[in-house]
């Protein structure tokens, strides 16, 4: 019987130089996730990430996961990097069941599709031995923040069965705006939305999060793209609505990359 999980989280994965650059914080907060994060082992890993996005809610099944190079004119070395996660096909239908009963009508699978940057990256750093089945699950960029909380409070039975569910975004993702800021320091737009998010995440107000465009100040310049945002949502979903919120990370890149990552605890 795997062990019940409490806890979903959202790690921001922000550059794809995360997986090489020694300089960055983020690069060791998850190099230190067994022994100080979260040392229970999951059973499997279902992993939202930022980098897939579909028309409907897609999970990948296959047997052994490939290693997606997603990202353009990077150092060669990033390309060499392997993370041949076995997949987790039983998980992968169990998601799909579970979300079509909760209303998600259309399920697809990709029986080729392995794992893309915002997946394998942090998961390289956090679980090295990369022996623990991993499904990925798709974001759907034109849907809302609503839509993809009920996505992972569809979910929710899934932690009961040992797996872990992990969203992988950016807590602000605006590419056009890196290294702008000529002076150094953290752009202020930036700095206020990313305030926002940790202080209504902290005090529970989960649905603001949802309506984060009507809600949050400069929604549109943190994140122009819903994509790299909506992990979270899933991750909150699938935690319930009384989860406390913890945030476990902090850092900053580039003026305005928010590598804020957030731990959610199920009440129940």
């Amino acid at each position: 019987m795997a062990l019940a999980m409490k806890d979903t989280f959202y790690i921001s994965h922000g550059s794809p130089t995360l997986s090489i650059d020694e300089s960055l914080p983020a690069r060791h907060f998850l190099q230190s996730w067994q022994d100080k994060v979260f040392p229970q082992k999951p059973k499997s890993i279902l992993l939202v990430s930022g980098h897939w996005d579909t028309s409907f809610p897609s999970v990948n099944i296959v047997q052994r996961n490939d290693t997606i190079y997603d990202f353009y004119g990077f150092p060669d070395s990033m390309y060499k990097l392997k993370y041949p996660a076995p997949g987790a096909p039983e998980l992968a239908l169990r998601a799909k069941e579970l979300l079509v009963a909760s209303g998600f009508k259309r399920v697809d699978e990709d029986r080729e599709r392995g794992l893309d940057h915002g997946a394998w990256v942090p998961l390289m750093l956090m679980y090295p031995e990369a022996d623990i089945p991993v499904c990925q699950l798709s974001v759907q960029s034109k849907r809302d923040g609503d839509y993809h909380y009920n996505l992972g409070k569809a979910l929710a039975p899934l932690r009961d069965e040992g797996v872990l569910i992990m969203g992988s975004g950016a807590a602000t993702h605006n590419l056009r705006a890196l290294g702008r800021n000529s002076g150094g320091g953290v752009v202020p737009w930036a700095l206020e939305f990313d305030t926002w998010l940790k202080d209504s995440l902290l005090q529970g107000r989960y649905q603001d999060v949802n309506r984060f465009q009507e809600k949050a100040p400069y929604a549109k310049m943190a994140h122009p793209w819903p994509d790299h945002f909506y992990p979270l949502h899933v991750a909150m979903g699938a935690a319930g609505e009384t989860a406390k919120a913890k945030l476990i990370h902090h850092s900053w890149d580039l003026g305005s990359l928010s590598y804020a990552s957030y731990q959610f605890t199920s009440a129940n």
